[in-house]
């Protein structure tokens, strides 16, 4: 592949909100030869529209039960209706995007969870056809990923957007990947300010969660940026899309959000 990639993870509803300047930076990067990779989640839309529909949702440890129902809205919600709205907003800034689903040429294969009896038709990453999205980017687009997987016998299955994220990296053999949030960064209390701490290791975040430093929304921010460390990947950034050129800015490894190395 001529270009270099990075991935990059975002939910859906963080996506939605960012502004064009955001959009701008993706453009820049892509006009550079720099191509993200885009890993999309969409929790809460999916949670709005089961509402919608009556169908009722819970999670078990932070992944969402699924059953057939819930997962023809999943797919609905994070193919149809959120991976389209980001390649809308990548083209009105004039750069290129194509959307898929992990659906799409089996780029991600999946086997159902260790807890699946708890969770039902949750999938965990088995595969990921890199050749695809490489093909994509040297075609000059940015692959937008709605993180759907197959298994065996043509098989969905419902698959945490973190978790597939940080498997397109591995595959892709990237060794950064960026996490982009409505956050700037892991936050600790020094002398009475909160701060953003530029470098933090997988032991530390454990003794900030152990200790109640980190809480609440951040730890499964925090723990999902952890499982996208796995393979080629020693490093993720977490970052907020809210500050200018954050994408450019992580690249040329200037001081932004929070770097955590292995």
């Amino acid at each position: 592949m001529s270009q270099s990639c990075f991935v990059m993870k975002c939910g859906g509803s963080t996506l939605a909100a960012l502004p064009d300047a955001f959009f701008l930076d993706l453009k820049k990067l892509q006009d550079e030869g720099i191509v993200p990779v885009i890993v999309h989640g969409g929790g809460p839309a999916i949670s709005d529209t089961l509402g919608k529909l009556g169908i009722e949702t819970e999670f078990v440890n932070g992944l969402r039960k699924t059953n057939e129902a819930v997962l023809d809205v999943v797919e609905m919600v994070l193919s149809g209706q959120i991976n389209k709205q980001i390649v809308r907003r990548i083209a009105q800034v004039g750069a290129k995007a194509l959307g898929l689903s992990g659906v799409d040429g089996g780029l991600i294969a999946a086997k159902p969870v260790a807890n699946a009896s708890e969770v039902g038709l949750v999938g965990e990453v088995t595969y990921v056809d890199s050749a695809i999205i490489r093909g994509v980017v040297d075609m000059g687009y940015m692959p937008v990923i709605a993180p759907v997987g197959l298994g065996e016998g043509a098989q969905r299955y419902n698959i945490n957007a973190d978790t597939a994220a940080g498997a397109v990296a591995s595959h892709l053999g990237v060794e950064r990947m960026i996490v982009v949030t409505d956050v700037p960064g892991i936050m600790k209390t020094v002398d009475g300010e909160k701060r953003v701490l530029p470098i933090v290791t997988v032991a530390e975040i454990e003794q900030m969660i152990a200790g109640g430093d980190i809480y609440g929304g951040m730890i499964p921010k925090v723990r999902a940026a952890i499982d996208c460390i796995q393979g080629a990947v020693s490093e993720v950034v977490i970052v907020s899309g809210t500050e200018p050129e954050v994408l450019s800015k992580v690249l040329r490894g200037d001081t932004v959000g929070t770097r955590i190395q292995r």
